[in-house]
Formats: structure tokens, C-alpha cells, sequence
């Protein structure tokens, strides 16, 4: 079964930091954009980060330039979102997710693992 599989949510408080890890199993998705999408209750997927297939260029909503960054490691097949200052608006269940073409929304997703959630205390 292909899938992507994301770890590191938890409960954090204001300010604080967070790292999401996704990595690969049943397919290599070395040579795909990643990307990371949070959806919070009663709202749409939307995309915060993606990165190329090299590594060799990133992507960032507005709302998290400065503050998250994005990685990956080919030789593990993973995929990282490093998040610090943390706010409350960024609480939301984090997606992993692969495609081929530009991910900067949801329609270029192929793939999506099922999510971490990130809770943010104030």
C-alpha cells in the first residue's frame, strides 16, 4: 500500500516549536514536489509549504514565511516541516503530501498521507 506517513504533532504552547517528519512506504517519492498542508476545523486544506524535488528550491504561504521551514531528505524519503513561534492559528491536522507538478494547492496533490495534528496553546 503506498502511503505517506507524518509524525512529530503534539500540543505546544505559544512560541514554542514543532518538527513534522513524513517519510515514504510502499513507493519512492524521491523525485516529487512535497509539500504540507494543515486543515483546521470547518476549513479547507491549505497549502503552507512546498519544496522541490532537489531541495534545491522552497515555497511558503505568506502566513508562515519566517517562521516554518521546509526539508527533505532523499536518502530517506522524507519530508520535514520545521515550525517555530508558533501561534494559535496555526492549530490544525497537518497533511504530507506528493504530486509532480507545482504544490502550491490542493490540485496538485497525488498523493496525501493522513495527518498529524498540531495543537497550540495560548
Amino acid at each position: 500500500q503506498v502511503q505517506l506517513v507524518e509524525s512529530g504533532g503534539g500540543l505546544v504552547q505559544a512560541g514554542g516549536s514543532l518538527k513534522l517528519s513524513c517519510a515514504a512506504s510502499g513507493r519512492t517519492f524521491r523525485t516529487y514536489v512535497k509539500g504540507w498542508f494543515p486543515q483546521a476545523p470547518g476549513k479547507e486544506r491549505e497549502f503552507v509549504a512546498a519544496i522541490s524535488w532537489s531541495g534545491g528550491a522552497t515555497y511558503y504561504a505568506d502566513s508562515v514565511k519566517g517562521r516554518f521551514t521546509i526539508s527533505r531528505d532523499n536518502a530517506k524519503d522524507a519530508v520535514y516541516l520545521q515550525m517555530n513561534s508558533l501561534k494559535p492559528e496555526d492549530a490544525a491536522r497537518y497533511y504530507c503530501a506528493a504530486g509532480r507538478g507545482l504544490l502550491i494547492n490542493v490540485n496538485g496533490v497525488e498523493y496525501w498521507g493522513q495527518g498529524t495534528q498540531v495543537t497550540v496553546s495560548s
